[in-house]
């Protein structure tokens, strides 16, 4: 529970990050989307329940922030959950150039499922895509630069409070 209670924390300091961004590039009418960053860490280091309480939660605290029903995110970040806890094994955790294209693909993924989920209740669907793309766009190249920060530092985290716990002589 230790672990998951540290990735928690690093999920709202994510969001925090993300809104802050997203609150200074407003101006310029983008917005980042990093919804990748919830849920990659959890997917390939922690098991199956402790991933899906992880990423279920990033979930609700993103959908509290966004426009859309309550679950959404949620929803999107557990099905990613399961989809890269499946192909875990195959995945080079440790390789950075890995970790950054799991991020990329999974961030595309969200991205696509979340416009999808909500280009029916767009003013003007058609016109939609023209204002995704650069979102997508600005989203992917700032993900392929914080992303192996973001998950070093949930590692690192992890691995001190692992090194706590020993220190003070518990276990789990």
């Amino acid at each position: 529970m230790r672990r998951v209670i540290i990735l928690l924390l690093t999920q709202v300091l994510l969001w925090a990050l993300l809104a802050e961004l997203n609150h200074g590039l407003s101006g310029w009418q983008v917005h980042v989307f990093g919804g990748a960053l919830f849920v990659v860490y959890p997917a390939l280091h922690l098991g199956r329940t402790e991933g899906l309480l992880v990423a279920g939660w990033a979930g609700l605290l993103c959908d509290a922030h966004s426009p859309v029903p309550l679950g959404t995110h949620g929803l999107l970040f557990a099905a990613a959950h399961l989809l890269l806890f499946r192909a875990r094994e195959r995945v080079p955790r440790k390789d950075p150039v890995s970790q950054i294209l799991v991020v990329l693909f999974t961030n595309l993924a969200l991205f696509l499922g979340l416009s999808l989920l909500r280009l029916p209740v767009a003013p003007a669907p058609g016109g939609a895509w023209a204002r995704l793309l650069p979102d997508l766009l600005v989203s992917q190249l700032t993900l392929a630069v914080v992303a192996v920060w973001f998950l070093a530092l949930q590692d690192r985290l992890v691995r001190l409070g692992d090194a706590w716990a020993e220190l003070r002589g518990h276990r789990g």
